[in-house]
């Protein structure tokens, strides 16, 4: 699907799920290279700038939240900058940069807001709206490590937090792996063709710079907190195991010598005693004195 939006001199064209015969019909009227046609349709392609005498070409991505699959993904989002047109093409996945274009298609205002400079500064909004949307997902999984975290310190927690642990720690893996090729992209952004990118956007583009930083910075901070929390998951389930089989162990050698002595006075042999009708007693007395005994012993090694 491709929508245009003309203002003045200045026009922005969204494709949304690209096929090859449009992007050949782009390549055709505005000059672009087959090989960045080509990387438009290519999947997994690398974060990257390319300088040309007469246009940009640039493949930003950015992550989004899979819910179904309760996953980090990225979405590539390919941007052709002129001096007299903006094109982004993407495969729909990306909310903002959507709901940016038809915010700017249904509003005069902001529609002359965004377009009524240059193609660059277009660039730029587009970007920085990109962006500013990633907050909420990072805030979702900062909230996600907050919670985890609670509950492994709590006294009454129960479930098994190993799971989630490890779903939020390759959230954020997906996360630094799409965001660490931005940082490079961005900082070069304004060092590119001055003919697109004047030293006057320099300052806004610093902006995105802190942006993505900020971003970057929360995500080593979540990085190592999700790090330690799983250190200490794990350390608790093993400060947990190891109390069960302190205590199992103890039933078992408690339990060892009462057997020893029950086995050997069901023996179908003659035993000392083996007439007197109060022997059962004697013996259910021993064993119980010798119950207590040895748990005395075991407290007083601190073993129990």
């Amino acid at each position: 699907m491709q929508r245009t939006i003309t203002l003045e001199k200045l026009t922005w064209i969204d494709v949304q799920d690209p096929d090859n015969e449009t992007l050949q019909v782009l390549k055709e009227k505005y000059g672009f290279h087959e090989l960045d046609v080509e990387d438009c349709l290519t999947e997994n392609q690398r974060s990257k700038i390319d300088e040309y005498s007469d246009y940009l070409f640039i493949i930003l991505h950015f992550p989004y939240q899979d819910k179904r699959r309760q996953r980090i993904m990225a979405e590539e989002v390919d941007i052709f900058i002129k001096n007299d047109v903006v094109i982004t093409i993407h495969w729909g996945l990306l909310k903002p940069l959507i709901d940016l274009y038809d915010d700017a298609e249904k509003n005069a205002a902001k529609r002359k807001e965004l377009m009524g400079k240059t193609s660059g500064y277009l660039l730029y909004e587009v970007v920085d709206h990109l962006f500013y949307g990633l907050f909420p997902l990072l805030d979702q999984i900062e909230g996600n490590v907050t919670t985890l975290e609670q509950e492994a310190f709590s006294l009454t927690g129960q479930r098994d937090l190993l799971k989630e642990i490890l779903i939020s720690k390759k959230n954020i893996i997906s996360f630094r792996r799409t965001m660490a090729p931005l940082r490079t992209v961005i900082a070069q952004m304004e060092h590119k063709n001055k003919k697109f990118l004047p030293e006057s956007l320099e300052v806004y583009f610093d902006d995105v710079l802190d942006k993505v930083e900020k971003i970057w910075n929360n995500l080593e901070n979540l990085k190592e907190l999700i790090e330690s929390l799983q250190d200490t998951n794990e350390s608790i389930i093993s400060h947990t195991t190891n109390n069960v089989i302190k205590t199992l162990t103890v039933f078992s050698v408690v339990m060892l010598p009462l057997n020893l002595l029950a086995g050997l006075y069901g023996m179908n042999v003659e035993l000392p005693g083996g007439a007197q009708p109060a022997m059962f007693f004697y013996i259910s007395g021993g064993m119980a004195a010798l119950l207590l005994l040895m748990l005395f012993f075991f407290k007083i090694k601190r073993w129990i």
